[in-house]
């Protein structure tokens, strides 16, 4: 991985992969070149050439340029004519935004498999807080090695990491990392960092306030945080002034929030051809339980109601519920429930789709487990979750289809795996 161990900003060591990273727990992940990167994991033989992605007429527009273009000047949101004369033997693509969707959902699976505090800001960077991650992944360094690893292997693609105590300061840790870069920001080195940073470092200061700045003798974040209140606020409006204020001394306490707050969460398949086996239905069924289980375990919540959905082949469209004693999000309780009210209903029909999901929703943190009387006290919620350890540390695929349900799924009462 490039310069997974290479010092940042001239080789200092205080921002390094080895700094202090107990009070940095936001992390901010930003895909080098995004687009452009796609385009050449599709396209191998344009490695180590120019790559350009946006419009290619006459009033196009940069989208992505891969770092051999870069080199030669060209930038995003530059007029695809100037690129071209900057650089006229770069290969230019037009933006396929099918692909760059695909790659970025697989992206953000592999942070939410570490989190799921993950707040994105567009198809190739987000937020995540790894505070709650630590016990499981170890610290915020590690867990950006992890990420940055998985990537790499798993999508043939890298990014750049910046770890700190707030999202202000990670983002331009990830910027000063790039490319393939991992930079740390201490908590007791905001400023040293912060401080020699031109002042157009700082959210919200575009290319005319940066001139008035300048102009006051403004150059860097420290000249600005130094600044007197009023000269500040004549320069750039009161509303502005008091929000670079706060950022040039490093404080930015906005938390990482992620997308949204999701009422229930679910899964559903659609069969290629219509299906009246009922071998294959309940294999469907524990596939979209272990789905539906684990996307819960990484939300943090669990589930009172499990509902299950079946479409016909004329299109009709059964829906039936069922609520459980005690909130779940475990994929073996998940399926017991979604198999009776299958058997329950028994169709007699051949099926189109069959779906699987939980409502109902209450973080797990809030929601005590009972045990049930005779149950042992570790089984199969602590088996599915050492199971989504070892799929965030090495990818789902290590996990087999229904894995975490066992091979003999019809004795309801045999004893669960140890973890």
């Amino acid at each position: 991985m490039g310069r997974s161990q290479s010092l940042p900003r001239g080789g200092d060591p205080r921002f390094g992969p080895d700094a202090d990273d107990s009070g940095s727990p936001i992390l901010h992940v930003d895909m080098d070149a995004f687009f452009a990167s796609v385009e050449v994991r599709r396209r191998p033989e344009l490695r180590g050439r120019p790559v350009v992605v946006g419009g290619i007429g006459p009033r196009g527009v940069v989208s992505s340029a891969s770092y051999e273009a870069r080199r030669y000047g060209v930038r995003s949101a530059m007029p695809t004519a100037r690129a071209r004369s900057l650089c006229p033997h770069a290969v230019y693509l037009p933006p396929d935004f099918t692909q760059y969707t695909a790659a970025s959902r697989a992206v953000m699976q592999i942070f939410r498999d570490v989190t799921p505090l993950v707040e994105p800001l567009s198809l190739d960077e987000a937020f995540l807080d790894v505070a709650g991650a630590r016990r499981l992944f170890g610290p915020p360094v590690q867990i950006a090695r992890l990420i940055r690893r998985r990537v790499v292997e798993e999508q043939r693609i890298t990014c750049s990491v910046g770890v700190a105590p707030s999202k202000f300061v990670a983002k331009l840790g990830s910027t000063r990392a790039k490319p393939d870069g991992l930079l740390v920001v201490p908590a007791d080195r905001v400023l040293d960092f912060l401080h020699p940073l031109p002042v157009d470092a700082l959210w919200g200061v575009g290319e005319r306030s940066a001139e008035s700045l300048r102009r006051l003798g403004l150059a860097t974040i420290g000249d600005l945080a130094e600044a007197p209140y009023g000269m500040l606020r004549r320069a750039v409006g009161d509303a502005a002034a008091g929000h670079l204020h706060e950022l040039a001394w490093g404080r930015d306490p906005r938390a990482v929030t992620p997308e949204h707050v999701e009422k229930s969460i679910g899964a559903e398949v659609t069969f290629d051809a219509d299906v009246a086996d009922p071998v294959e239905i309940r294999r469907s069924l524990l596939a979209l339980s272990e789905k539906v289980g684990v996307r819960l375990r990484g939300a943090g919540q669990v589930g009172r109601t499990v509902t299950l959905k079946v479409r016909l082949a004329d299109f009709r469209t059964v829906n039936r519920s069922r609520t459980v004693g005690t909130p779940t999000d475990v994929a073996r309780e998940i399926f017991d429930t979604a198999w009776a009210l299958f058997t329950a209903l028994d169709p007699g029909e051949r099926i189109r789709l069959v779906g699987v999901r939980v409502e109902g929703l209450t973080a797990v943190a809030e929601t005590p487990r009972q045990l049930t009387l005779g149950a042992p006290e570790r089984g199969w919620r602590e088996a599915e979750a050492a199971a989504d350890a070892a799929a965030a540390r090495f990818g789902r695929s290590v996990i087999g289809p229904a894995s975490l349900l066992g091979r003999r799924d019809h004795r309801r009462n045999e004893n669960p795996p140890r973890p």
